[in-house]
């Protein structure tokens, strides 16, 4: 599909700008978020770190609209995406949430949910690159076994890597990532961050975190904290620069060396 802006890159990557963005609860006096400012490439990934309530999910849930920002604004290829058609931003935007919910059905209906038509070489493809194509391939049923309502029939790290799977179906522009990874081990988790921009297609990879191992290799690291920006850079240059992420890595390292 051509994007909103009308002009084509050759990848199905959309540039996301956060322009402003302040978002506070109606009624509520304090901000969740204020004045966030993020420009966000195709091809590239984007993670958002900090500790809890520092608004990174407010954030993650304003690309596809599950809020709409208090002030600012939100764009995809430069147009707002108050503006944009709701059916066609969820095409442009595929999110997996932190808790995922499956339907129903089989693993096929399950993967095909965003995609009706996608083939099963297509299916395979998602579902190698969410590291599940070795526990559905030890299915005797593969492809057609049962799915259980909620996807309670399998464990907590299998229902997210088939979410994730899930997601990668729809071949969207861009891939939002709250807190996804984190049912998985830290090995898993690695093999997958590192197959996905080939997976994507050139989009745009948004990560939403609190482990450092699932934001270390991205392009740009964006720390939030309550609801303010206090570093945008690589690993190694908030490292440096910003006390805050330093902070956050050096809480996690013992835990991650412990796995």
């Amino acid at each position: 599909p051509a994007s909103p802006g009308g002009a084509d890159t050759g990848s199905r990557g959309r540039r996301v700008t956060l322009d402003n963005v302040t978002f506070r609860y109606p009624g509520a006096a304090s901000r969740v978020l204020a004045e966030v400012n993020v420009d966000m490439t195709p091809g590239t990934t984007t993670a958002f770190i900090g500790s809890t309530g520092s608004g990174k999910t407010t954030l993650a849930n304003l690309l596809p609209r599950l809020l709409d920002v208090t002030e600012g604004s939100v764009s995809v290829d430069g147009v707002d995406v108050r503006e944009l058609d709701p059916h066609e931003l969820r095409q442009n935007v595929a999110t997996v949430p932190q808790k995922a919910y499956l339907f129903s059905g089989t693993i096929r209906s399950t993967l095909q949910h965003g995609q009706p038509d996608a083939t099963d070489a297509e299916l395979w493809a998602a579902l190698e690159a969410a590291q599940a194509a070795g526990f559905v391939q030890a299915l005797d049923d593969g492809l057609d076994h049962e799915v259980d309502q909620g996807g309670v029939n399998f464990s907590g790290g299998q229902r997210q890597r088939l979410a994730i799977a899930r997601a990668l179906v729809r071949q969207a522009g861009v891939y939002v990532f709250d807190d996804s990874f984190s049912a998985l081990d830290y090995a898993t988790d690695a093999r997958l961050r590192a197959g996905l921009p080939q997976a994507t297609g050139g989009a745009t990879i948004v990560v939403v975190a609190q482990r450092v191992a699932s934001v270390r290799t991205a392009d740009q690291i964006v720390v939030l904290d309550e609801g303010h920006v206090v570093g945008i850079g690589t690993h190694e240059e908030l490292m440096d620069t910003c006390p805050t992420y330093a902070e956050i890595v050096l809480s996690q390292i013992s835990a991650e060396e412990a796995a």
